[in-house]
C-alpha cells in the first residue's frame, strides 16, 4: 500500500510520468479495435438479444417448483418447460430462465388467447403445481416500440443537455466534445458486450445504461478540472506544453480514478454475484451487469480517450502552437550547448 501511495505520489509531482497523451495513436486504435468488435460480433451473433419488454410477446412464470438450487434439476425444469410449451405452438420459441430459487419463467413469441390458456395448463400439469401457481401475461408489440422509443430519447436527450453543460461549465465546446465521444465509446462497447455474450437488453439493462453514462461523465469533470487548472494557472509561462500539461493532469488524477473505479465496482460486483447467481434475481443481474462494464470502460475511456482527445483537440490552436514552438526551440538550444 505504501508504494501504491508513493507511486500516486510521484505521478503528482511529476517525477514519474505516463505518457496518456503522446502515445493517443496506440489507445485510439485500441478504441477502434474494441468498437469494432462491439459491432462485429453482435452482428455475428444474430443481432441483440431484446427482452420481452422490448419485442412483444407471452410470458408465463410457474411459482413453487422444487430443487431449482441444484444444477440438475434447473437444467431439467428448463428443458421440460421449453418442451411443453412447444408442443402447442412449435413457433414460439420459448426463452426459459430460473427466477430465484422456486419459479421457472417462459417468454415466447407472441400466443393467441387460447393457446395461452392451453399452455399454462400443461405448465401446471408438468411441473406438478396447481393452475394458481402459473401466471400467464402479454406484452404488445407497440407497447415494446413505445418503451424502445422511449429509451432512445432519454439517451439522446441526456447526451444533448451533457454536452451543453459541460460546454458552458468548461466554457470551451472542445472539453464537451471530447467527454461525449469517450461517452459514445462507453455505450457502444457495453452494449456491445451484452450483444457479444448473449446478454437479455431489458429496460433494467437500459436503466443501467443510462447510470454508467453519468459515472463516466463524473470520472471525466475530475479529471477536466485539473486539465483546466494546470493549462490556465501558468498560461504561456508554463514550462510545459500543453500537451504536458494536459498528461500531466492525468498522471495527478489515475491514483484517484483508479480507486474510484474500484470502489464503484467492489458492491457493483457485489450485486452482480449475490443477486444474479444466489438470489436468482433477474433485474438486479441486468442493472449490475450493464454498471459493471459500464465503471470499467468509463474509467478506460476518461484516462485514454477524453483526455488525449481533448488535448488534440487545441494543439493547433495559435496561441498554444506558439507556446509549443517556442519551448522546443529554447530546449533545442539547449540541446545544441
Amino acid at each position: 500500500m505504501a508504494s501504491f501511495s508513493k507511486f500516486g505520489n510521484d505521478l503528482y509531482t511529476g517525477e514519474r510520468s505516463i505518457d496518456f497523451v503522446g502515445r493517443r495513436k496506440l489507445w485510439y486504435g485500441i478504441a477502434a479495435v474494441m468498437i469494432l468488435l462491439s459491432i462485429a460480433l453482435p452482428i455475428a451473433r444474430g443481432g441483440f438479444v431484446f427482452g420481452i419488454e422490448f419485442r412483444g410477446g407471452s410470458e408465463f412464470q410457474v411459482a413453487g417448483v422444487a430443487d431449482l438450487d441444484l444444477e440438475g434439476p434447473r437444467a431439467k425444469a428448463q428443458d421440460l418447460a421449453a418442451s411443453t410449451v412447444e408442443a402447442i405452438d412449435p413457433q414460439a420459441s420459448p426463452r426459459v430462465s430460473i427466477v430465484g430459487t422456486d419459479s421457472v419463467r417462459v417468454q415466447t413469441e407472441q400466443l393467441l388467447p387460447e393457446q395461452s390458456t392451453q399452455a399454462r395448463d400443461a405448465l401446471a400439469t408438468a411441473f406438478g403445481v396447481d393452475i394458481t401457481s402459473v401466471t400467464a401475461s402479454f406484452i404488445g408489440p407497440s407497447w415494446g416500440a413505445d418503451i424502445t422509443g422511449s429509451a432512445l430519447r432519454a439517451l439522446i436527450v441526456f447526451i444533448v443537455l451533457a454536452a451543453i453543460l459541460m460546454a458552458l461549465y468548461f466554457r470551451t465546446w472542445k472539453m464537451s466534445v471530447a467527454a461525449i465521444a469517450s461517452l459514445l465509446h462507453d455505450i457502444i462497447i457495453t452494449a456491445g458486450v451484452y450483444g457479444a455474450l448473449g446478454f437479455e437488453i431489458t429496460p433494467s439493462a437500459v436503466i443501467g445504461f443510462l447510470t454508467i453514462l453519468g459515472f463516466s461523465l463524473y470520472d471525466t469533470v475530475v479529471v477536466f478540472d485539473k486539465i483546466r487548472e494546470n493549462t490556465t494557472e501558468d498560461a504561456n509561462s508554463s514550462p510545459r506544453t500543453f500537451a504536458g500539461s494536459v498528461n500531466l493532469a492525468v498522471n495527478q488524477t489515475l491514483v484517484r480514478s483508479i480507486n474510484t473505479g474500484v470502489v464503484a465496482a467492489l458492491p457493483v460486483g457485489a450485486i452482480l454475484f449475490i443477486g444474479a447467481y444466489v438470489l436468482g434475481a433477474g433485474t438486479l443481474r441486468d442493472i449490475a451487469l450493464a454498471l459493471f462494464i459500464g465503471i470499467i470502460v468509463g474509467t478506460y475511456s476518461t484516462i485514454f480517450i477524453a483526455a488525449p482527445i481533448y488535448s488534440q483537440l487545441r494543439e493547433q490552436e495559435p496561441d498554444i502552437l506558439a507556446h509549443s514552438t517556442k519551448l522546443e526551440a529554447a530546449r533545442s538550444a539547449l540541446g545544441g550547448r
